[in-house]
């Protein structure tokens, strides 16, 4: 049983190889940016639209409110990154309905890379919004004594960010492998649903979670605006 994309070897020349997380990886990323510009090639501004188009905007502008909701903050500048997370992992997960294909989401090196985004992105936006010294003083409060602690804390949330992400991925693989066995039929199919829609949560889960520690970091802009 393959718990894992990463023990998954497709080529192989001495110290260099290509396992089934890299290749389906770049597979996502080529589709989602082939898609995106055979979408966008010919947008229309009229009444008439194809349905393409139409399913793009629904998901800008579903990613925009919920943007809007979690941070109180225009969500342009945050669309492009927690859009592309929440693009990237579900259509990864989604994926799975394709035979033979390996989610990269059931990698930890996958999730850990996607979790390392978001600690990266949360000083971005943090130091555009407060400055650096308007950043850094968020670790010294209340007292300088929790400095250490608020730092543990920025690391913690990151590995959560990657640990839950990979878990659910891994758990749905070993359950489905598991049901293949007992009940070779019926159960998979009833699985493979079921963790299509956990796939979905789980891209929605870790985009929302992103946007919160990006918005708290710019906490203070926010209360202004307000």
């Amino acid at each position: 049983m393959t718990i894992t994309p990463d023990t998954v070897i497709l080529w192989q020349w001495g110290w260099l190889h290509i396992n089934a997380t890299m290749a389906y990886t770049w597979l996502v990323m080529a589709l989602l940016t082939v898609g995106s510009w055979l979408i966008s090639r010919r947008l229309s501004d009229g009444a008439d639209i194809s349905r393409w188009q139409n399913l793009l905007e629904v998901l800008v502008t579903g990613i925009r409110d919920q943007i809007r909701e979690v941070s109180r903050q225009e969500p342009g500048r945050y669309l492009p990154f927690v859009g592309t997370l929440f693009l990237y992992i579900a259509t990864a997960n989604l994926l799975t309905i394709v035979p033979g294909y390996m989610a990269p989401t059931g990698s930890l090196s996958t999730t850990t890379a996607l979790a390392l985004c978001v600690l990266i992105a949360v000083p971005v936006y943090g130091i555009a919004s407060k400055g650096v010294i308007g950043y850094l003083r968020k670790y010294s409060q209340p007292t300088v004594i929790m400095l250490p602690f608020n730092i543990i804390g920025e690391i913690s949330r990151t590995v959560a960010l990657a640990v839950r992400l990979y878990g659910n991925i891994m758990s749905g693989t070993v359950i489905v492998a598991i049901l293949l066995g007992l009940a070779p039929l019926f159960f998979p199919i009833v699985m493979q649903l079921l963790g299509l829609l956990t796939g979905m949560i789980q891209a929605y889960i870790f985009a929302v979670l992103a946007m919160v520690y990006v918005a708290s970091a710019s906490a203070v802009k926010v209360r202004s605006e307000e």
